[in-house]
């Protein structure tokens, strides 16, 4: 499947070089109108975004590109990309856009799309779009008396601090609990302060000033230190970090010791399939998700069904497999019983709502299944290094080597210019040497 512009997760790319420019942009919106002006109402796009000096820049060429297919536009501000994809459903939007990198540095940008259900949209659908926008996109123009309106939803923030706060079960509060939550100065810098301390926590809040610079710089769910410092400097009982478009969640305990994706998916899994509402008794994951916690399930009679890397992945495998929790170790937690897309905000809330069933400390909660040692190193490679016959060689060597002991994923990646070579197995020597073996390997023919 050969792609142009869409990645694992949408468009994606440095900020005014190509694909990520204003004329992209704008041929984007008039491609996909194309697709979702359906029937003969007043079609409707909403559009968010994140923090970054970009979505100045790309704000408006989507909202052109919309409005000239006569389409109305309504733009959300900074809020998280669930919220865009609940807004999307909930105001009977036609499709829905987010304007973001997610976890990159500020200097990336990028354009996630969703269709009527709030849902990303399937590889078919961007592949339809690529061929529009490299088309005639003039011949559907918008008659000059048809032309598209924009307005701005001066509400947005409090329907998603309410939606959210709806996922928390009824009655229950979060009395007395001391939190530091790392917004990275990102989307959820207003929003996810607000609902935890609505629902009544001590919030300690960091990473919430954002400049249009500093999204994810040395803070947030890909940089988790900040949050583990704050935890213990504070005393606090457990800590959240959030990515750029708060689609991600990682935690600490009280300690400061890290809790990743894995062990939070761990623990939803078997606390819902003791309550019943494990749907088909399976969680989905991904490829990369650590062997312990695979080993974990199958000791608490659980099924784990891998996806291809990509919460869109994930997403499609629980529809097909009538399930209703899934993610990835990078923290991306999808509850479909909530929405359509992953929601660091509202994973965190179902991990506080477990602790606070317990009565336990979080560090007696959290970590409950020990991790195989797994190693992952990225290389700043094209993805065609794969193909290479000296890399094959050496990616078979490191499948005999580990046996049925361990795995080995390697990958390129969908949204950066890297290869991720990832290994793990009981003996830890072993996988750091297989790692550095295959990455000096991709490096010289890279």
């Amino acid at each position: 499947m050969n792609r142009k512009y869409f990645g694992t997760d949408g468009i994606r790319g440095r900020a005014n070089t190509e694909p990520m420019t204003a004329e992209t942009a704008l041929r984007v919106a008039m491609a996909a109108a194309g697709l979702f002006k359906r029937g003969d109402h007043r079609h409707r796009v909403v559009i968010g975004k994140d923090t970054r000096l970009s979505g100045y820049m790309i704000e408006p060429a989507l909202t052109a590109g919309f409005i000239a297919k006569g389409m109305d536009v309504t733009l959300l501000g900074p809020l998280p990309t669930p919220a865009v994809s609940m807004l999307t459903k909930s105001l009977r939007a036609d499709m829905g856009v987010m304007i973001s990198a997610s976890h990159n540095p500020y200097e990336d940008n990028g354009i996630k799309l969703f269709g009527p259900d709030g849902r990303k949209l399937s590889d078919e659908l961007e592949l339809q779009i690529e061929a529009r926008m490299d088309g005639d996109l003039a011949s559907d123009h918008a008659a000059s008396d048809a032309l598209g309106r924009a307005s701005r939803l001066d509400d947005a923030t409090g329907r998603y601090v309410e939606y959210a706060k709806a996922t928390f079960p009824v009655g229950k509060k979060l009395n007395g609990l001391k939190i530091v939550v790392d917004c990275a100065n990102g989307a959820a810098y207003k929003v996810a302060p607000t609902v935890l301390w609505e629902l009544g926590a001590e919030v300690f809040p960091v990473a919430v000033a954002p400049d249009g610079r500093n999204i994810n710089d040395n803070c947030g769910a890909t940089h988790p230190q900040l949050m583990q410092e704050a935890v213990l400097l504070h005393q606090a009982d457990l800590g959240i970090a959030l990515d750029g478009d708060a689609d991600r969640v990682i935690m600490a305990d009280e300690k400061g010791n890290r809790i990743d994706g894995d062990q939070l998916m761990g623990l939803i899994a078997t606390t819902w399939a003791k309550a019943g509402r494990l749907k088909n008794n399976t969680l989905v994951s991904t490829v990369m998700s650590n062997l312990g916690l695979e080993r974990h399930l199958e000791k608490n009679n659980i099924k784990m069904l891998r996806a291809p890397v990509g919460d869109r992945y994930v997403v499609e495998a629980m529809r097909e497999k009538g399930c209703n929790v899934g993610g990835e170790q990078s923290g991306h937690i999808i509850f479909s019983d909530y929405g359509a897309t992953g929601d660091g905000l509202i994973a965190a809330l179902q991990i506080l709502s477990v602790i606070g069933e317990r009565g336990k400390k979080a560090s007696e909660v959290c970590s409950i299944f020990k991790l195989v040692p797994q190693v992952l190193t990225n290389v700043r490679a094209d993805g065609e290094v794969l193909k290479h016959p000296a890399v094959l060689a050496a990616i078979d060597a490191a499948e005999k080597k580990l046996g049925k002991t361990g795995r080995l994923v390697i990958r390129k990646s969908g949204t950066e210019p890297l290869v991720r070579v990832m290994a793990e197995g009981d003996n830890a020597d072993l996988v750091q040497k297989i790692v550095a073996e295959i990455c000096e390997v991709v490096k010289k023919h890279a």
